[in-house]
């Protein structure tokens, strides 16, 4: 079993490095300060050609692996939630399109958001509905030619700059279907601020990237706007959730070690008592201990990467690395916190910023304790806690990928 890198993926890791590397943390200090989306970063992203790293060449992408979106999502992710969430869904965000779009749409909708030239957003979550997908009520009625669209979504990221949403309604209400998961459509279609309605929620970190309430009303959908087929969404939303899992346990572990490097280089200079505080086992183990979690998880991403570039099933994996990522990525940006001190405290060391960044992680793309359901029912053979059993067999779809997609 070969653990290095191909030349190839060293090469990806290298150029990314080279990428982000004016970014530094001043800048991402302003961005957090300031609130403006990081447009430069983004763009430069764009310009270098890794949005669409996992579409196919057809269409303007790289056609590589979600093995390659992880190391460039890894790198990214040093910069912290920020960086990472400001090209997510230019990234890996249409995967529905690419799974489930005819030709005609891959041509029209992909390349404009590859090349950065259009911008997207993820309206998924609901506000009554939670982690329960399935119970959203933004409802799309048919009408000439489309559709029209009234409802609500909430943890909608970047809708103050977004061109287009990959919208995820109800085409026929819950009560009137056979399964949970039957009635919902997908859509990628423009965003109407005409008929769109956004309200930015203030919120603990990642200050750059909105995160937005937004209230549909009215909106017309033209039928070739759809993604799948009337009454398919479930399914079309699946597509690429383990991967958007792997993506996220990415961005968690390079924001982790990033951290641990300055929690490192803190205690190596920072003298107390006639030393240096990394002189201390209280210093030094907690920081050790954080830096083999952070190896591990990175092994489960890569093996979750791995399973999925070669069509093996991967939900474990996926979802274990996603785990286990935002577990050690927490620890390690709380223990820089306290490596620095009372200095850990102040925003000119960066390291509170990754520590109120880090938290989102438990969240979103899904919780902590979904994924603990799911590995206690999937590799335990346990029953199903979350749901009643007349329910929808367990997918772990059932937590909403919104934000994770866009914060992504």
């Amino acid at each position: 079993m070969d653990f290095a890198l191909s030349e190839e993926q060293r090469a990806i890791q290298e150029a990314m490095r080279r990428i982000c590397e004016p970014y530094d943390d001043g800048y991402w200090l302003d961005r957090d300060r300031d609130g403006r989306f990081p447009h430069e970063f983004a763009a430069a992203v764009a310009r270098n050609g890794w949005f669409g790293i996992t579409t196919p060449e057809a269409y303007g992408g790289a056609g590589l692996g979600i093995t390659e979106a992880a190391i460039v999502m890894k790198e990214i992710g040093r910069l912290g939630l920020a960086a990472t969430s400001s090209v997510h869904i230019n990234i890996f965000g249409l995967q529905p399109v690419v799974g489930f779009g005819t030709e005609e749409q891959k041509q029209r909708m992909l390349p404009p958001l590859i090349a950065g030239e259009e911008r997207a957003c993820f309206g998924v979550t609901e506000p009554d509905a939670g982690l329960d997908t399935t119970h959203i009520t933004t409802f799309a009625r048919r009408a000439d030619k489309g559709y029209v669209v009234n409802g609500r979504k909430v943890w909608t990221s970047t809708a103050q700059h977004a061109d287009r949403i990959l919208l995820v309604t109800r085409t026929t209400a819950l009560a009137d279907c056979a399964r949970p998961t039957d009635g919902m459509t997908v859509f990628y279609t423009r965003f109407d601020r005409e008929r769109i309605e956004v309200r930015e929620i203030e919120k603990m970190a990642r200050k750059a990237v909105d995160s937005n309430a937004i209230f549909i009303d009215g909106l017309k959908v033209p039928e070739e706007d759809r993604i799948g087929k009337d009454g398919d969404g479930f399914r079309v939303l699946l597509h690429g959730l383990n991967a958007e899992r792997i993506v996220a346990a990415a961005s968690a572990i390079g924001a982790g070690q990033a951290v641990l490097e300055k929690a490192a280089a803190y205690a190596g200079e920072r003298n107390v008592f006639g030393r240096p505080i990394g002189m201390n086992q209280a210093i030094q183990h907690p920081l050790a201990d954080i830096w083999m979690r952070l190896q591990a998880a990175e092994l489960m991403l890569f093996k979750a990467a791995h399973l999925y570039d070669s069509g093996q099933p991967c939900g474990l994996e996926a979802n274990s690395a996603k785990y286990l990522a935002s577990q050690a990525s927490f620890d390690a940006a709380f223990r820089a916190v306290r490596t620095h001190g009372g200095f850990g405290f102040a925003r000119e060391y960066h390291v509170e910023r990754y520590f109120r960044e880090s938290i989102l992680n438990f969240i979103a793309p899904v919780s902590e304790e979904l994924i603990l359901c799911h590995v206690a029912e999937k590799a335990l053979g346990l029953p199903k806690s979350y749901c009643p059993a007349s329910r929808v067999p367990n997918t772990m779809a059932l937590s909403s990928p919104s934000e994770g997609a866009s914060f992504l």
